[in-house]
């Protein structure tokens, strides 16, 4: 009998882990499949492990990973991913905002031959402003990358063990999975549902870790800030040639400016003001091209991804 894996990032997650343990586990008698379930304690200051470690003990499918630090989500994920062996992997976050009873659905559309099955959430329980920064992060995304990246598509999905041995080659140390479940390519195929609300305690994911996951995303994925620094250069100098152009004709035709309003005026406002934009402008553009160099600078160090503090069930492994 085939088996599937499930990828479960877990962090200060002790408040959701019994109704998790239960759903999944009944979830899965609907598979027809062998399962295991990977946790990924990602340096939690609760409990978490703890539960994980008594959960195997009742069910030796469930493995855990407890993470030294919290290396973040993506990292998370990717850990598990690592450490997985099913024929077929999903990613299920431990806050059950995805439901594991949708499973089913994504396991149908694998056997039909797809080898990446996404969700597509259809309704968030967020806030609004939360749902517009969600709404507009993905059609940037999907317009500057050169690649087709799904709409409204998080990390909850189902992946052929070709597509993780793939993901798992891959050695940058930011990771946006979602984006390079995209990139890798092969059969994929959306799947919508209703993203639900967490069963007990508040997100992890604040609003400074959602930027930082959208800026890994833009700069992991696309040269768009480069070009959009050199079309600002580009815009800036024809805007000052313009102004030349208007201030000799000025100087030469001064009767016909004073005649319309237009006559010029001594002082150093406008050189003030010219000086302090075109430094403005040069300093966004140095911190763009800064941004791509701490990244080049995060990958030549060649550190490991993570670190683990211990594994219950699993032989440790890291990506170099």
């Amino acid at each position: 009998m085939q088996m599937i894996s499930i990828v479960v990032p877990c962090y200060n997650e002790e408040q959701t882990l019994s109704c998790l343990f239960e759903r999944l586990d009944q979830a899965a008698q609907s598979w027809d499949m062998d399962y295991e379930v990977i946790c990924v304690d990602d340096g939690s200051s609760d409990g978490t492990f703890e539960l994980l470690k008594r959960q195997r003990a009742v069910n030796p499918r469930w493995k855990c990973i407890a993470l030294a630090r919290n290396f973040g989500h993506q990292t998370a994920v990717s850990a598990g991913l690592l450490h997985c062996s099913g024929a077929a992997v999903a990613v299920l976050d431990a806050d059950l905002q995805d439901p594991p009873e949708e499973l089913h659905r994504f396991i149908a559309k694998w056997r039909e031959g797809f080898e990446v099955v996404y969700a597509v959430r259809q309704k968030r329980k967020e806030n609004v402003f939360k749902r517009l920064c969600y709404w507009a992060f993905y059609r940037l995304m999907a317009r500057i990358v050169p690649f087709d990246l799904p709409l409204d598509s998080g990390d909850f999905c189902l992946m052929d063990r070709r597509v993780v041995a793939v993901l798992n080659s891959m050695p940058e140390r930011q990771r946006f999975v979602r984006g390079l479940r995209a990139w890798a390519g092969f059969r994929q195929i959306g799947i919508p549902y209703e993203r639900q609300a967490r069963v007990a305690g508040t997100s992890k994911y604040s609003m400074t870790k959602l930027f930082k996951l959208a800026w890994d995303g833009i700069f992991s994925f696309s040269a768009m800030p480069l070009r959009l620094a050199s079309y600002i250069g580009l815009t800036v100098s024809l805007l000052s040639l313009l102004g030349i152009v208007f201030t000799l004709a000025q100087r030469i035709f001064s009767t016909w400016f004073a005649r319309v309003g237009l006559a010029p005026v001594p002082g150093f406002a406008t050189i003030v003001i010219s000086i302090l934009f075109l430094g403005g402008v040069q300093l966004v553009c140095l911190g763009i091209v800064g941004e791509y160099i701490g990244r080049i600078y995060d990958e030549v160090k060649r550190r490991p991804h993570w670190t683990i503090r211990k594994c219950e069930g699993l032989t440790e492994q890291t990506l170099q």
